[in-house]
């Protein structure tokens, strides 16, 4: 189904909390980062839970069992149930469920999370290529799954065995910094198989599927800070989303952003489910939110549409909330850009702004 292209931030009258019965949040870099509590998220979701809105965590990070996801969540101070953690764990043992026999033996490369997910399906988890698996399945087994684990996937690869993924994100949030995810794991494999896996988790159908199913949400907001995998999975689902600078993405690729990329919202963090949004209109040649206007500028000095290439510049005046110079940039670099990548230099812009 074709979407309408979106070319700014979008505005709301209502706190997005009230304005969305559900909120599909990602951990990684949302709520927590190397374990600990990002600032103003738990007291933010805790808010937003006494409202009436259901809280949600869906994370492509599918080491740990919902079981240990919630009590994680329950000591930062945001009390969960297991019932409320949907992992891309859960959405692959349902997509493997689905094309080998019951009570099949499934390879595990990974951590508890796919084992008792697949026990869930009735499916037995095994160790070795040499247990005659009917599928083979490799998910985020930390920093220290050993090497020989890998090869285990390619002895069985190469029989000719079916290889799904949990996910294929490269990188993932830690306490030091940005490290090696699931996806760089899955290239190991795919490089030395020459075999493409059937992937499960964001930003694909089968975990929108899977939350869907379990939340049972009608009126879901992603909320998430990647934007190829939690913006894109709402996109492809059809589904409104918020998107939180507490992760990977940073200002210069959200204006870069192409249309399935683009986020409903933006804020700084998880604040931002207990605000309304501000309306990003136009303003002469460019676009206003807040105290701050922005602009695209062509290489001739001229507003408009920005060609692949061009070293045009977006520009920003005013003062104001960081945030609100942000939204009016995307705004800008969004139009620009129509249904490709804006090639616009917002580097000054983004300075002024901290970001």
């Amino acid at each position: 189904m074709s979407q309408t292209v979106r070319t700014r931030p979008k505005g709301s009258d209502q706190a997005l909390s009230e304005a969305y019965d559900t909120a599909l949040l990602d951990l990684d870099g949302v709520v927590y980062a190397g374990g600990g509590a990002i600032a103003h998220a738990v007291e933010s979701l805790g808010t937003a839970r006494s409202g009436g809105m259901h809280l949600a965590y869906v994370t492509n990070n599918a080491l740990r069992t919902p079981d240990a996801v919630a009590a994680h969540l329950t000591e930062l101070g945001t009390r969960t149930d297991a019932a409320d953690v949907i992992t891309s764990a859960q959405a692959v043992a349902r997509l493997i469920s689905e094309q080998v026999p019951a009570g099949a033996r499934v390879l595990v490369i990974g951590g508890d999370g796919l084992r008792v997910a697949l026990r869930e399906r009735g499916l037995e988890p095994v160790e070795s290529a040499d247990d005659d698996p009917a599928a083979v399945v490799q998910g985020y087994g930390g920093p220290d799954l050993p090497w020989g684990r890998f090869a285990e996937a390619c002895y069985a690869i190469a029989r000719g065995v079916p290889w799904f993924a949990s996910n294929t994100d490269l990188t993932i949030p830690s306490a030091r910094g940005i490290a090696p995810g699931n996806g760089a794991a899955v290239e190991v494999v795919r490089i030395a198989t020459g075999a493409e896996p059937q992937v499960a988790g964001k930003p694909l159908p089968p975990m929108h599927r899977e939350t869907i199913l379990r939340t049972g949400a009608e009126r879901p907001l992603v909320v998430g800070d990647r934007l190829d995998t939690d913006i894109e999975g709402a996109f492809n689902g059809e589904v409104d989303s918020l998107l939180v600078l507490t992760g990977v993405t940073d200002g210069a690729q959200l204006l870069a952003a192409p249309p399935q990329h683009r986020p409903t919202y933006v804020d700084a963090d998880l604040r931002g489910l207990l605000t309304g949004q501000p309306e990003v209109v136009e303003a002469g040649e460019g676009f206003r939110c807040g105290g701050w206007t922005a602009t695209a500028r062509r290489s001739s000095g001229c507003p408009g549409q920005a060609q692949p290439g061009d070293a045009g510049r977006l520009e920003l005046e005013g003062d104001g909330e960081p945030i609100d110079g942000l939204r009016a940039l995307c705004a800008a670099a969004w139009t620009a850009a129509g249904e490709g990548t804006c090639a616009l230099d917002g580097g000054k812009a983004l300075a002024r702004l901290g970001l």
